[in-house]
């Protein structure tokens, strides 16, 4: 056992030194990448074109590795490009360089407006970027640096790939980034200078020029020639005040309610501020061979003015305080509150205190009835009278949102043929205007059905621009409430009654929520019913309601044309809730009728005398008697609005699909089919369900020819299988229904309650539901508002975003309760249009475009202006020569000797240059109506064989960048390595 045990005891340590370490599997991760994204061998592609960088459609992909726990995020940027033809591959040899060695020498795309800072610093078309994943992280340390660089030239020497590769050092701000690229023979290193303070030394084109010589390095005597590009920036920040035409609203006049129809009917538009914050002007040397031009510590040529390109972009104000986008703000605001009115106000608008309210249930009847009130009472001021004495009780007259003079203001922009109507009449205005102003039929218009709004012209639209403008000039929610407290007010009590009955008749109200809508169909009904009755009982003579007493066919033909006349609107409906019948009430007639004996399900007897007829159905004849089938008079079915359509699906849905869930639906939607079943039985005495069956849905009574005894062929019909089923939901209403014609049923549309119902809905809605309300109104009209001003402008981008906006708002606005979310975007759409009128306005003002009588130059400049709006640089035709480049000078010049704060703070930083030692000032001697440039951009390039005289002669390249608190040098070296 012990010689057993002895050998276990002694257990070696064996260490695997073929296991990868963490340095191997992250430079394997890399090869790995690379090979996924098919980076690896020979690149090819077409040289660049001009401008590429900028038209042309950046792509990138990314991926996540890691170094043991430390995160990096490898991504590839590309240039997407058509890929090369054939003979473009065959060309390339053993000798060709690599594709970005190539793009260092391309003299095409230099100075890209927007482009990644390594396309912009080295002028390359694709890249690899290895950055800390985490945005807090960076790699900091020298020997980290050194570690990534190695591991990047390791992958790149595995795997033969082409494509630069970079490391992203530093914190992310600073823009560090060292890399390499590596070709069959050659190698090209990417290095970085950073610094915060920029030696003296440096801050002309010979200094760059001895930093770049000595770094190359190049052992030929003399040099090869260096190209030089060259841009210098120059900033103009401060815009002359006389250049910004936006004239700021009025807002004493309008708090003093000196405020029209005019200003109420339509919504502001335009900035309060410039939305114009800069100018940046670059002046371009692109192609310069060395010698050509002198810059240095003491003088220089670059004289912006004789400089061969100039290219210019703006700066654009963060957030500009715009009009039309606070309106619509500041109303969205008011659609989150959550106070009642009552909260807002004080006491309820419409507590009842004697004889001061009217009682809400005649308030159909008032919206109705002609008003006997003598013309001068009814005053715009004493319209709102009730209303106003009894918020005088609770808080004093003072304390009101909205003053008098407001008020009335907006009770006249909402009714402006209030007063007119009342001197002319009412019937003869009812008469006049009914066909005065029809609807226009235009695009802009019909915008409220794909909002779901109102048509420009309609009193909902109307309220909505008022309670707008209320909601920002005239005491928030308070004022908010204060009208809609007035208008319905007014809507219960007096002076509603005559505008309301009068747009009933002329322009219709449109759908707040669809409420106002239903109270137009309960207007509408009653007007129906009055004048039908008032018709009838005119017209008719006493024994006329009953006929001369014929039976059926015999039935007069003076009688049927006197149905046809007024008894759709009479004998369709009773005149209110207390008088409608559900069987005659005269004994006499119920007699008769012979109705007093009736038995369900039995055959009404064929004597009955015939009511409600309409006229007869053509050909159809009554199965048993054989005589004519009439069409009955039959009530309307009532009107459905979407929220009340919507309540009714959902209450039917969760009836669920059982048998008594069905059974129960049926009944809840059989009120019409009974109504109409007893309306054809009262007007066709002695018919059955077959007749009924074959005149309201023909289909479920089938017909076929058979061959009789005697063997005729004969047309024999039936009713369909449905109608035969068990306990049919048709024959137990058919053996219900009792023949009472349509005037003598009760309502299916109970206009008086509903009207009530509305009201008092109405009456109870919160500021922020009567917001959400309006909200689509209040889009509709900031979309035609925007059309309308960009129309003055034509901006092609302009127009791409409104029909955007109004597609989107048709998706979101089709929904009863949109979310918030998506009306926060639309509205930021509406505003984004609204600064981009308002920047092309200022920019067409500053340019003189409006002011310019040379019809080609006035093109020529509108399209600069409008380029500077879409474009991220827009190319100065002429540089400083061309007529924009002559204002633009001229607007520098002006800059320079204005004694507005701007000049100040250039002035001290001139003298702190010159106490500081720097030789700017004199340098700048001869463009002195030019600042100095707040940036110099300068590339250099050549070609020089490296690191011996006998290597391969390869480009090289170095960017430098300098403003006044940064200094940055990009420098892209490229070594033979055949023999090193």
């Amino acid at each position: 056992m012990a010689a057993d045990s002895e050998p276990e005891s002694e257990v070696f340590e064996i260490t695997d030194f073929t296991t990868a370490s963490e340095w191997e599997r992250f430079i394997s991760k890399i090869e790995e990448v690379l090979n996924d994204w098919k980076l690896i061998g020979i690149t090819s592609g077409k040289p660049l074109e001009k401008g590429i960088f900028t038209t042309g459609t950046w792509e990138e992909k990314s991926d996540e590795i890691s170094f043991a726990d430390f995160k990096f995020s490898v991504t590839h940027h590309y240039l997407v490009q058509e890929p090369s033809d054939k003979d473009g591959k065959e060309e390339l040899g053993e000798d060709a360089l690599p594709l970005p060695m190539q793009d260092l020498l391309c003299m095409n795309n230099d100075f890209p407006p927007r482009a990644h800072c390594l396309v912009r610093w080295y002028g390359l078309r694709e890249f690899v970027v290895i950055a800390p994943a985490a945005n807090n992280d960076a790699v900091v340390s020298e020997s980290k640096c050194n570690l990534l660089l190695s591991s990047v030239s390791i992958a790149l020497g595995n795997t033969g790939c082409q494509v630069p590769l970079f490391v992203q050092i530093h914190q992310k701000w600073r823009r560090m980034y060292v890399g390499e690229c590596q070709g069959p023979g050659v190698r090209m290193d990417f290095e970085m200078v950073h610094l915060r303070k920029v030696p003296s030394q440096y801050t002309h084109l010979s200094g760059l020029l001895d930093i770049f010589k000595t770094k190359i390095g190049c052992p030929l005597t003399p040099l090869p020639p260096v190209s030089m590009a060259i841009r210098l920036t120059y900033v103009l920040q401060d815009w002359q005040q006389y250049f910004w035409p936006q004239q700021p609203p009025d807002i004493d006049a309008l708090v003093g309610g000196e405020v029209g129809g005019l200003e109420f009917g339509k919504l502001p538009f335009g900035a309060c501020e410039d939305p114009i914050s800069e100018l940046h002007l670059a002046t371009t040397w692109p192609h310069l061979a060395e010698g050509i031009i002198v810059d240095n510590d003491v003088y220089s040529d670059l004289d912006p003015l004789q400089a061969p390109q100039w290219s210019v972009r703006v700066r654009k104000a963060d957030n500009p305080q715009c009009l039309l986008g606070d309106f619509l703000t500041e109303f969205f605001k008011l659609c989150r509150r959550k106070e009642s009115t009552d909260e807002i106000l004080g006491r309820s608008a419409f507590e009842e205190e004697g004889k001061e309210v009217a009682d809400i249930t005649h308030a159909l009847s008032k919206l109705t009835e002609p008003a006997p009130v003598p013309i001068h009472k009814l005053s715009v001021t004493n319209m709102v009278h009730s209303a106003k004495k009894k918020i005088r009780k609770h808080r004093g007259v003072d304390e009101s949102p909205l003053n008098n003079d407001v008020l009335n203001t907006i009770l006249l922009f909402l009714f402006p043929d209030a007063a007119e109507k009342l001197i002319d009449g009412y019937e003869n205005r009812a008469s006049t205007s009914a066909g005065s102003n029809p609807p226009p039929e235009n695009e802009d218009y019909n915008l409220f059905s794909q909002f779901k709004s109102a048509p420009s012209d309609s009193l909902t639209y109307k309220l909505a621009l008022c309670l707008c403008m209320i909601n920002f000039y005239h005491g928030g929610v308070k004022g908010v409430a204060h009208l809609w407290q007035e208008f319905i007010d007014g809507c219960c009590c007096s002076f509603v009654k005559e505008n309301i009955s009068m747009y009933s008749r002329c322009y219709t109200l449109y759908l707040l929520s669809c409420f106002l809508n239903m109270l137009n169909c309960c207007i509408e009904r009653k007007k129906a019913r009055d004048e039908g009755k008032r018709g009838s009982m005119a017209d008719r003579s006493p024994s006329g309601a009953s006929g001369d007493g014929a039976k059926g066919g015999d039935h007069s033909g003076d009688n049927t044309d006197k149905e046809k006349e007024f008894g759709k609107s009479w004998e369709s409906w009773s005149d209110s809730e207390e008088e409608f019948f559900e069987c005659l009430s005269d004994t006499e007639d119920l007699k008769g009728n012979g109705q007093e004996n009736g038995k369900k399900g039995a055959k009404e007897p064929a004597n009955l005398k015939p009511e409600g007829r309409l006229h007869p159905h053509g050909k159809l004849m009554l199965l048993h008697p054989g005589e004519p089938l009439y069409v009955p008079i039959t009530q309307e079915p009532a009107p459905m609005t979407e929220d009340l359509l919507e309540e009714q699906s959902e209450v039917l849905a969760k009836l669920g699909t059982s048998a008594e869930g069905a059974h129960l639906r049926a009944r809840m939607q059989s009120a019409c089919l009974l109504s109409d079943m007893e309306s054809f039985k009262a007007a066709n005495p002695g018919c059955c369900l077959e007749d009924f069956v074959r005149w309201y849905s023909p289909r479920d009574y089938i017909e076929e020819e058979v061959v009789d005894e005697k063997g005729n062929k004969v047309i024999k019909g039936e009713l369909s299988a449905r109608m035969k089923i068990p306990s049919n939901m048709w024959v137990e209403a058919w053996e219900t229904a009792k023949p009472v014609p349509a005037r003598r049923q009760k309502r299916l549309f109970d206009d008086t309650r509903e009207a009530e119902k509305v009201l008092h809905y109405l009456a109870v809605q919160k500021p922020a539901d009567l917001a959400r309300h309006l909200l689509p109104c209040i889009i509709h009209a900031a979309v035609l508002k925007v059309k309308d001003e960009e129309a003055l402008e034509d901006i092609s981008s302009v127009k791409k975003i409104i029909k955007q906006i109004i597609s989107h708002s048709s998706k979101v606005l089709r929904f009863p309760s949109p979310e918030d979310k998506k009306l926060e975007e639309i509205i930021a759409q509406i505003m984004s249009v609204e600064a981009i009128i308002a920047r092309a306005r200022s920019l067409k003002a500053k340019f003189g475009v409006e002011k310019c009588e040379n019809e080609e130059e006035k093109e020529g400049l509108q399209r600069f202006v409008n380029s500077l709006l879409e474009q991220p640089e827009v190319s100065v035709v002429g540089a400083g020569r061309g007529p924009a480049g002559s204002i633009i000078h001229k607007l520098f010049v002006n800059a320079q000797r204005a004694g507005d704060r701007a000049a100040v703070v250039a002035l001290m930083i001139l003298e702190e240059l010159r106490r500081s030692g720097s030789q700017e000032e004199r340098r700048q001697g001869v463009q002195s109506e030019f600042p100095p440039p707040t940036g110099r951009e300068v590339i250099l390039r050549t070609s020089v064989p490296r690191p011996a005289p006998y290597s391969k002669a390869l480009p090289q390249r170095m960017y430098s960048v300098l403003t006044r608190e940064d200094f940055r040098l990009a420098g892209a070296f490229s070594a033979d390595t055949t023999f090193f």
